[in-house]
């Protein structure tokens, strides 16, 4: 038998065809895989909530305006902690994680400031404007949690939430009130240069429940955009909680109101988005030595209501009025004092410069002048004590947040602009140092329990009494 010479298929044969065919195929796959990755990580991300700014008639570039006023305001009364590498750590962190905000191509100026105040809270002016206290920094436990905090103040820039607010005050002011915010003078109207006042701040910082519920989302959703672990939003907010117990809640939950189920839907959230990244980040050691640097400051003592305050008292008030025109009633006010709106129920405050202190705690408090609040209450027109159960209600209320308020005549009937009424006098300690004189005029109208709270202190109530009767006798209602 002779040897087979062994048969070779030519280059480019069913062998090399076959190899080049699963090459193929393999990289068919590899796309298509890589396609599915694509489109599960984009299906991740647009799972996540959708947040849609509230109606505004403020412009965003007047929210950059009225921040800036109320911002330099706000500088020259809030201890700062002069301390230029903590403002420039705030800086650097917070220009990182606006970077990530949805802002619709809004450029906001934003700044960084450190307050030299150990109560544990931070705030965002409108245009970007962030105030963040010393105690924040301290209770913080890692770069992460920080990163939280000022997620959610930027996330309240970003959905407007101040002017959103102030835009509600307007309206319940009435048509009247929203045309002079809206067509008033060139730089923003009246409504703007009200606001530009720190004390007046409460307006734009006195956010609901649901704008806080918005908040923590965004916040946590730029979280996990810069790369830091979301969950650190939850865990601030856990911290707070448990070093607080049995206590009293620390500022931050005074000035953010707690929005129900808020460490659940931050959970929630995290899932939406895909979970917890890969290397997400906590701690940094710039934030360990920022921290060292800011538990190292001279600690700022706050004023302490009831004792005696160095406040520069107002001037008196003027003989001369100006008019006010709310959607329910009109009234008359001295006109060298100032109108602050309030975002709750249509409520107004007027008081001259110097009139709204620091209380003691970080809030804004009416030393001298006159509150009007609008509470909705449902009244039987067949009770003969539906006024006087309607009065101890308010008197209540005022008496749960302020704790040393204490009834000093009881009430007694009145007229108000021909309407049955009731007056009561109390006394409570006063921003200003020392007791204060509080007189309450309350009367039943259909869009409910009108007050009006005249506030001056004890020491120079008499020089008020006469200007509070004649704002009280310039009251008239719609009919």
């Amino acid at each position: 038998m002779g040897i087979k010479r062994l048969q070779r298929e030519p280059f480019g044969g069913p062998g090399v065809r076959d190899l080049r065919a699963i090459r193929a195929q393999l990289a068919l796959l590899a796309s298509f895989l890589l396609s599915l990755f694509f489109v599960f990580v984009q299906g991740a991300s647009a799972q996540r909530t959708q947040l849609k700014q509230g109606w505004n008639m403020f412009s965003p570039q007047q929210d950059i305006e009225v921040g800036k006023r109320v911002a330099v305001d706000a500088e020259k009364q809030l201890p700062l902690c002069n301390a230029p590498k903590v403002d420039a750590y705030l800086t650097q962190l917070g220009t990182r994680l606006a970077q990530k905000l949805p802002t619709g191509g809004v450029q906001y100026p934003f700044e960084f400031h450190c307050v030299n105040d150990k109560a544990i809270n931070a705030f965002a002016l409108p245009g970007g404007f962030v105030f963040v206290n010393r105690g924040a920094i301290e209770v913080a436990g890692d770069e992460a949690q920080l990163a939280a905090v000022m997620s959610h103040e930027l996330s309240h820039v970003a959905l407007r939430h101040g002017t959103t607010q102030a835009t509600k005050a307007q309206l319940a002011q009435g048509v009247l009130g929203i045309a002079s915010g809206i067509f008033g003078d060139t730089t923003g109207g009246t409504l703007l240069t009200e606001l530009g006042v720190f004390a007046a701040g409460g307006v734009l910082l006195r956010y609901s429940r649901a704008a806080e519920s918005q908040a923590d989302i965004m916040g946590t959703q730029v979280l996990y955009d810069s790369g830091y672990d979301p969950r650190a939003m939850a865990q601030f907010f856990e911290k707070l909680d448990a070093e607080t117990k049995g206590k009293n809640p620390p500022e931050f939950f005074s000035d953010h109101p707690s929005p129900e189920h808020r460490v659940e839907r931050v959970d929630e959230e995290i899932d939406k988005l895909g979970g917890v990244p890969n290397n997400a980040k906590r701690d940094s050691p710039d934030f360990e030595a920022i921290k060292r640097e800011v538990l190292a400051l001279p600690i700022v003592k706050r004023p302490v209501p009831g004792e005696p305050s160095v406040a520069a008292a107002p001037a008196f008030p003027s003989g001369s009025f100006a008019a006010y025109q709310a959607s329910s009633y009109s009234l008359k006010y001295p006109d060298n004092w100032k109108k602050y709106p309030d975002s709750d129920g249509g409520g107004v405050s007027f008081a001259p410069e110097h009139g709204v202190l620091d209380d003691g705690s970080g809030h804004s408090a009416l030393a001298y002048g006159l509150i009007v609040s609008v509470t909705k209450t449902k009244v039987d027109p067949t009770d003969a004590n539906a006024l006087e159960d309607a009065t101890r209600k308010v008197i209540g209320e005022l008496q749960q947040a302020n704790p040393n308020m204490k009834v000093t005549h009881p009430s007694e009937r009145v007229r108000l602009n021909g309407q049955p009424a009731l007056s009561t006098y109390l006394s409570n300690d006063s921003p200003a140092g020392g007791q204060e004189t509080d007189w309450i005029i309350t009367t039943l109208r259909p869009e409910g329990v009108v007050s009006f709270v005249c506030v001056a202190p004890e020491a120079v109530y008499d020089k008020y009494d006469k200007t509070f009767s004649s704002i009280l006798d310039s009251v008239r209602f719609a009919k």
